[in-house]
């Protein structure tokens, strides 16, 4: 079964992991893009790359002298000759690019991003230098001492009408300056050449710049509402993954508790078996939600941010801040360890006061000691408060200082990024998603710290189910277990069994004998701690012999399976016990099948029929949690009936009568005689009125048979019985 639930989890969390993946590009793009919007869309005027997508005739004949003729620009463009155009060419062309009327212009191919950066290292340089010229910068005006140029001359003309030599040695000294640009310098010099080309071309700047924010807006908005909807699936795959484990453990630690022995039961107590398969399940499902939605979320946001800033002059910064974040967790997590791996006992520890007050409060009431039960409760309550108050106050101081160090972090990036910009190094629009990218680096190692928060509590959990799953049972069932032969009905056999409590000294029971026969009564007595319910109890297989054997209709019941043999007996336990529902549930508890008129039957031979009929609703009659609704003597006839409603082959009555008066004991035996006349009836009981009938009365003392047989015999042999007898009756009652 474990297997097969961890496959069917694996496919889920894969696709979970992809769509963790796709969710952190949508985020670690969005900076990108605000970027671009602040650097190209505003400062630029729109323009993202140093390859312009038209240029005149003259600006492309300097740039292929001053590249020398590079065949990579020769095939980047293509020449537009106005002339040889149709009219719907002629048309779209000189519609995007009004300058077509006055002359031919070179238009970008479609190319790939390969050939484009290709193109863009050869265009770029010769193209700031040829159009600073064009432009007649003054700059290169003044230098070049061309101040009397003609009314329509550019420095571009005076440059392209130099000899080869000449114009190659003035380019050199030209070029030798853009080299020393960086590249912040180069896009930002780049972007204002484009642009007034652009508007010398006819296009309208303000439309394009406008055009390219929208663009980019648009794009923002698309890869947002991806990451949206990505992270809603994300949300609702992972809840449905944690609720799906937390079930499958529920299930799982519920299965091998049911298998679990009395003495497993006694090891753990009910109070932590309630919490570990509640609390510590929970614990568990909500360390899954963390661990799939930022153990695997975390790490990619954070590495790919780093990846996006690595090259940027702050990035130092990243590592002070990483550092700074670190040292905090480190000591937080010192302090707040400890009181995690205590917090699971505390909880345990409240648990079972709890259960013991509410179960106990007849007892409490009647001592009157609730004030002491009250003190008893508030330490527990305390110790867990206290506990969990200074878990809660570290980690609130966690948040603000986090804050605290994200927010003196942004102050150095802004400090140090606004020299940068001032150098020209940096622009703003990389500043500004230089701190989105380290405030994911930070968040990413805050979101691993809350998770490392719950790691401990987690841990604890897991290792508190593991020992209930990894808990060997004392009363395991072999693999090839024999069956009953139905020949046999309701013979249970003891032969030299002997029983020791796990980790007891003594043995409670030694050397046990008998053999109980369909059709025959048989009484267990003697006083208390005597071993009378633990030798009852071996029969069901609650505990298992641990020298000698017994036989139910002839087969070892340790060969034999669990189910079969549990189906054969009837089983009434000492203390009363019913489930919320109703009375006609508990009745059918072991026999679904029960027809209403056989229960009715049963109902009659338990003595419950005339209590049940006074009821409005009768077997309808809805009966609260643990039947605190009926009382003790009600209570036991039910489970009495409920027994009796399996129609077993074997009765086991643990003191079950003790609760009812003497006559309603009586009728209850009479009737229980008369309807299972032919199966076996194992009784327990305390009062000699209860089994002065009985086939064969067993007599126990320090878990010894010490006396057998009838009750005028024990009278007769048995001095122990004898004196219990004469405690509860007068000698002519005898």
């Amino acid at each position: 079964m474990k297997k097969k639930s961890l496959i069917l989890f694996i496919i889920p969390i894969f696709f979970v992991v992809l769509l963790l993946i796709v969710q952190a590009f949508c985020d670690l793009e969005l900076p990108t893009y605000t970027s671009s919007i602040i650097n190209d869309g505003i400062a630029s005027k729109g323009i993202d790359s140093n390859l312009p997508e038209v240029m005149t005739e003259d600006v492309f004949d300097a740039i292929l002298r001053i590249t020398e003729e590079s065949p990579g620009m020769l095939t980047g463009y293509s020449y537009i000759i106005k002339d040889n155009l149709n009219k719907v060419d002629y048309d779209n062309y000189r519609k995007e690019y009004p300058i077509l009327e006055k002359e031919n212009i070179y238009v970008l191919k479609d190319l790939n991003k390969d050939d484009r950066k290709i193109v863009e290292n050869i265009v770029e340089k010769p193209l700031i230098l040829a159009w600073m010229f064009k432009s007649n910068n003054e700059s290169i005006v003044n230098s070049l001492g061309l101040v009397n140029l003609k009314e329509g001359e550019t420095a571009l003309d005076w440059l392209m009408s130099l000899d080869d030599e000449s114009f190659k040695t003035t380019v050199e000294s030209f070029l030798k300056t853009i080299d020393n640009f960086d590249d912040t310098m180069l896009d930002e010099f780049g972007a204002l050449c484009i642009s007034e080309m652009y508007q010398d071309v006819g296009i309208d700047m303000d439309n394009y710049q406008i055009n390219f924010i929208i663009y980019k807006g648009l794009q923002m908005l698309g890869i947002a509402a991806i990451g949206m909807v990505v992270a809603i699936v994300v949300s609702y795959l992972v809840g449905k993954i944690a609720a799906r484990i937390s079930y499958v453990l529920r299930s799982v630690v519920v299965k091998k508790i049911l298998a679990f022995s009395t003495a497993e039961f006694k090891e753990f107590g009910a109070s932590s078996l309630i919490t570990r398969s509640t609390n510590d399940i929970e614990q568990i499902k909500m360390f899954v939600i963390m661990l799939l939605r930022i153990v695997v979320f975390a790490p990619i946001i954070g590495i790919g941010a780093f990846i996006k800033v690595y090259d940027n002059p702050l990035n130092w910064l990243i590592a002070v801040a990483v550092i700074s974040i670190l040292v905090l967790i480190s000591i937080l997590f010192g302090l707040a360890m400890p009181k995690f791996k205590r917090m699971q006992k505390l909880i345990d520890r409240l648990n079972l006061v709890s259960r013991e007050i509410v179960t106990g409060m007849p007892v409490i009431r009647t001592f009157h000691t609730e004030r002491y039960e009250e003190k008893r409760f508030d330490k527990a309550n305390v110790d867990l408060t206290k506990t969990n108050l200074f878990v809660n106050r570290l980690m609130g101081i966690m948040m603000p200082s986090m804050m605290l160090v994200m927010n003196i972090i942004s102050i150095l990036i802004v400090w140090f990024g606004a020299k940068a910009i001032d150098i020209g190094s940096l622009e703003i629009g990389t500043l500004l998603a230089f701190i989105t990218y380290t405030m994911q680096i930070i968040m990413a190692f805050l979101m691993i710290s809350l998770v490392s928060v719950m790691l401990p509590r987690a841990l604890v959990s897991i290792k508190r189910i593991k020992e209930i799953l990894n808990k060997d049972i004392t009363v395991e069932e072999i693999s090839n277990v024999e069956h009953f032969d139905n020949k046999q009905k309701g013979i249970v056999e003891f032969k030299n069994v002997t029983f020791k409590y796990p980790d007891a000294s003594e043995a409670m029971l030694k050397n046990i004998s008998f053999k109980a026969t369909p059709g025959t009564t048989t009484a267990f007595i003697g006083s208390t701690g005597s071993g009378k319910s633990t030798l009852i109890n071996l029969i069901p297989r609650f505990f298992d012999a641990t020298e000698g054997t017994i036989y139910v209709d002839g087969l070892d019941i340790k060969k034999a399976s669990i189910k079969e043999l549990r189906d054969k007996i009837g089983y009434v336990p000492q203390k009363g016990m019913l489930f919320s529902g109703t009375i006609a549930s508990n009745i059918k508890f072991g026999n679904d099948d029960l027809s209403d008129e056989d229960m009715e039957k049963v109902a009659q031979v338990s003595q419950s029929l005339e209590f049940i009929n006074e009821k409005d609703n009768t077997y309808l009659s809805e009966i609260s949690q643990g039947g605190a609704n009926v009382s003790g003597g009600q209570k036991q006839r039910l489970s009495i009936a409920r027994a009796i409603a399996k129609n077993p082959e074997i009765y086991i009555f643990d003191d079950s009568f003790s609760a009812l008066d003497f006559k309603t004991d009586a009728l209850l035996r009479k009737s229980l005689n008369k309807y299972a006349k032919d199966a076996t009836i194992l009784i327990v009981a305390q009062r000699i009125s209860t089994i002065m009938n009985a086939d064969n009365i067993i007599v126990l003392n320090e878990g010894e048979i010490i006396g057998m047989g009838t009750h005028k015999e024990l009278l007769k042999n048995c001095p122990i019985y004898k004196e219990i007898a004469l405690s509860q009756l007068k000698e002519e009652e005898l």
